[in-house]
């Protein structure tokens, strides 16, 4: 039995800013002086962004102009994380319907009564009753939808959504299910000067993915076969890749070690996912990297011996929407079906996510 990724739909805020205009907002915020902000602005400049959207628009504003951030010199008081998780509330679930309904549309032949389970995946906010349940009611799906919460796990978590996705249809050859991805990264800004949040606040960016998944392929589109899953973890980067709530927000720790550990993990990671299948390394053409940041995608050609081409879809969406979590790699896989065409018919497709711990799946 065979699972089918059927379609991609994604949202994202109204707030779209560029990515130098962010550098700014960033710059008065941490008070830094002149030297600090064309370091800072350098920064921003080769992160390979040029636009991230948002559910604040106080990132393109100056000080005066806030709605969320106090308007004063600091940002002082700076918002707690029960201010950060009102508005969670109140943007996930609008967010999530868009990009549900941009899937949706995909697929004309699949009535919302028809869908059996639903995987909603998250790290930059919970609740409960949560945005499971409220999209049950926002969307009219049946009351007896068998609901999971894939919460906190980071940047891979997607890729755990997909193997319940794959198991639950395997399990039931009949079910059809639709799993979600919702992250709003700019919500946990950190007022700090230490280099991973400086680093982090220059990746993330907030977005919602869904997907269909179910035991047979769409009537007249391309689908993707989950044929494989492999789970890599290098120990030795436990903190170099960290996710942990704080009193001011999520804070994320991503140090500058990152791309070297992905690099030396990765090609074990890739053998150990291809010795399932009759297929090797060189057989691939298609890829859909999760775009953790531009020096992850070079680590990870020079690790396999790809070309900036072949990783052209991360590339575009990290230029695009910047890294918003477990919903990126979703974009890419959404930019990589479009692309299809009947001539690509069984080709192989290979797609990585990474995460805290540190992750590689």
């Amino acid at each position: 039995m065979t699972s089918y990724l059927c379609a991609v739909g994604t949202a994202n805020p109204p707030h779209r800013i560029p990515q130098l205009h962010i550098a700014d907002f960033m710059a008065s915020a941490l008070q830094l002086d002149e030297a600090g902000t064309r370091k800072l602005r350098a920064l921003y400049r080769v992160s390979g962004i040029g636009h991230r959207y948002t559910v604040l628009p106080d990132y393109g504003r100056a000080t005066g102009a806030f709605e969320f951030f106090p308007n004063t010199p600091g940002l002082e008081p700076f918002p707690s994380v029960g201010a950060r998780m009102a508005e969670y509330r109140r943007h996930a679930l609008p967010l999530s319907v868009r990009a549900v309904h941009d899937c949706l549309a995909r697929l004309p032949e699949v009535e919302v009564s028809s869908i059996t389970h639903l995987i909603t995946v998250s790290c930059t906010g919970m609740y409960a009753p949560g945005l499971d349940i409220e999209l049950v009611a926002e969307l009219g799906l049946p009351r007896h939808v068998q609901r999971t919460c894939v919460n906190f796990m980071g940047c891979y978590a997607a890729v755990n959504a997909l193997k319940l996705a794959d198991a639950f249809c395997r399990a039931t050859p009949q079910a059809r299910v639709l799993m979600v991805c919702t992250e709003l990264c700019t919500l946990h800004f950190q007022k700090s000067t230490e280099d991973d949040h400086l680093v982090s606040n220059a990746l993330f960016g907030d977005g919602a993915a869904a997907a269909l998944v179910q035991g047979r392929p769409a009537a007249n589109r391309p689908s993707l076969a989950l044929t494989a899953f492999h789970c890599g973890l290098e120990p030795e980067g436990h903190q170099d890749m960290a996710w942990h709530i704080n009193d001011f927000g999520f804070e994320m720790t991503l140090s500058s070690y990152v791309p070297r550990m992905i690099q030396q993990g990765i090609g074990r990671l890739t053998e150990g996912l291809l010795e399932q299948l009759p297929v090797r390394l060189s057989d691939i053409r298609a890829f859909a990297i999760h775009p953790g940041g531009r020096k992850i995608l070079e680590s990870i050609e020079q690790a396999l011996g790809l070309t900036a081409h072949d990783n052209r879809f991360a590339y575009q969406v990290l230029r695009d929407y910047g890294n918003m979590s477990s919903a990126t790699v979703l974009f890419v896989l959404r930019d990589l079906l479009a692309s299809l065409t009947p001539a690509d018919a069984h080709a192989p497709v290979l797609s990585f996510a990474f995460g805290p711990g540190l992750t590689m799946e």
